[in-house]
Formats: C-alpha cells, structure tokens, sequence
C-alpha cells in the first residue's frame, strides 16, 4: 500500500529512513539507532518515519521492529498463544473492531498506571513495598471487571453478528445452522 508524502508538520519529528536501513532525524540532523526512537516513544515525542526512496510513511513498521527487538530482548510480553490469536484475526471479520478494541483497554491500563503513580508519590521504599503488595489485588480486580465488560462486550458482538448474518442469508432463502 503506497501513500503519497505528507507536508512536514513543525510539531511533529520527521526521521527519514534510507536505503542502507539508517534512520536520520531531521530535528538533531543526525543518524539514529532504533533504540533512540524507542526512547522518542518513551517520551511521547510526535514523530513520523517515511521511507526516502517513496515517501511512504513507514512509522508502523519501525514500531513494529521495536516491538520485535523488546520480546526478543528476555522479557517478552506476548505469549505464543496470544501473538497465534492475533494472527488468526487477520482477514477475519473481527480484525477491525480488534484493534479499536485493544487500543481502548491499553489506554485504560495506562490512565491506571497514571492514577497508580500520582497515588504513590512521596512513598519511601519501605512504604511502596507494602503499597504495591495491597495494590496487586486492587489492580487485578479492577482489571478483572474490565476483562468482564470486555467478554460481555466480545459477546454481544458476537450475537448481533450471527442476527446480521441469519438476515442476510435468510433474504436469499438460506437458513443457518442451529
């Protein structure tokens, strides 16, 4: 899929990837390792990286290697089952509404992180140790009531599709099976 160049925004980094697989940032004039984009990210810098042959915007793909790079690193976060999942919701119908969906429960996992961290400030050592000990259950259980919408939600989709689909086939004479 090609994209035509976007205009050079002021407030958002352009890093140009070459031919030779280097990344140059026009903001620093300077090559950069993929590791320094990882930290662009870490920051919450608006950054963009097109390809210097088309002018594809290749952003995507970047963050994708930094991904790759961090569950090769020892820590993974994704488990082969999880990362198989994801796999088998390409080209399905649900593909579309699953990144929708995986983009909202992550902002919700971050807007707790964020309410975790102002909650914890000032804390000593001795006294996060035992915050974060009767925080873990807390944390699971309001995770746990939103894996709970999330299955009801998963559900309901589900259901409503099956009618879409028993309507569509019944206006061409075609019962599903029960």
């Amino acid at each position: 899929m090609t994209t035509a160049a976007a205009p050079e925004s002021a407030s958002q980094r352009v890093i140009k990837k070459y031919p030779n697989r280097r990344l140059y940032d026009t903001e620093t004039s300077s090559y950069i390792t993929l590791s320094e984009v990882k930290a662009l990210v870490m920051k919450r810098e608006p950054f963009e990286v097109r390809d210097v042959k088309t002018g594809d915007d290749i952003t995507r793909s970047i963050l994708l290697q930094i991904i790759l790079e961090e569950e090769a690193s020892g820590s993974p976060m994704f488990t082969a089952p999880v990362l198989e999942s994801l796999i088998r919701f390409y080209g399905h119908a649900m593909q579309s509404f699953l990144g929708g969906y995986l983009e909202k429960n992550i902002q919700s996992l971050m807007d707790l992180q964020t309410r975790f961290a102002e909650q914890s400030k000032g804390l000593s050592p001795e006294m996060w140790t035992q915050f974060a000990a009767l925080q873990t259950p807390a944390i699971q259980a309001m995770m746990g009531g939103s894996l709970d919408q999330s299955k009801a939600l998963l559900t309901q989709m589900q259901e409503q599709m099956q009618k879409q689909t028993d309507q569509m086939l019944g206006a061409f004479g075609i019962k599903s099976k029960p």
